[in-house]
């Protein structure tokens, strides 16, 4: 378990935006360590964090992030994505959903989108707010997303002030080029601050 450069981002980018996230409803998929997820809540989101529901030590180590940092209100669900199960079926409808550095391999893509469309569905005004880092220039979402009859807005990086080696002290992101985007329906207005 690790703190991936993603993760700094992705945090930096949800404190920038702090006022909006008191009361929200926030998930992060693929959480492991939590970054993102402990930020939201410490911002005052009603957050759930969720890692493969096949590697109970991921979810272990999110529920040792909320200890860690005094967070007993934060839930911690098995999600495995691209499968329905009964915590993917009981969460209520979700604000944001967080989701640093999963769009690594190019295999996990279209399960990851299948599982946000399904939480889409239940608030279809949801955001999906992704940072990733580019590894290669043939994997692309697009298409994916088109598929699923999503969009996605880049967000660029000195925007919420993450176009630095360093972010709160942290040498991550360093030289790492990492993108934020966010998605949502295809059919909904982006408004984006």
């Amino acid at each position: 378990m690790y703190v991936w450069p993603c993760a700094v981002v992705l945090a930096q980018y949800l404190w920038f935006h702090r006022g909006s996230l008191p009361g929200k409803a926030v998930l992060e998929i693929g959480a492991g360590v939590s970054l993102p997820g402990i930020v939201a809540a410490k911002c005052g989101a009603e957050v759930t964090l969720s890692d493969s529901s096949e590697l109970p030590h991921c979810l272990e180590v999110c529920r040792q992030s909320c200890q860690m940092n005094n967070l007993p209100q934060v839930h911690v669900v098995g999600l495995t994505w691209g499968h329905v199960s009964r915590d993917l079926l009981a969460l209520p409808p979700q604000d944001i959903i967080l989701a640093s550095d999963v769009f690594f391999e190019p295999e996990d893509f279209e399960d990851i989108l299948t599982t946000v469309y399904f939480l889409m569905q239940k608030n279809p005004k949801v955001k999906l707010w992704s940072t990733y880092q580019v590894r290669s220039a043939d994997w692309s979402l697009e298409a994916l997303l088109y598929k699923w009859d999503m969009k996605c807005v880049h967000i660029p990086l000195e925007s919420f002030g993450a176009d630095k080696d360093d972010i709160a002290e942290s040498a991550l992101p360093g030289r790492h080029t990492v993108e934020m985007l966010v998605v949502s329906f295809a059919k909904d207005n982006l408004n984006y601050t």
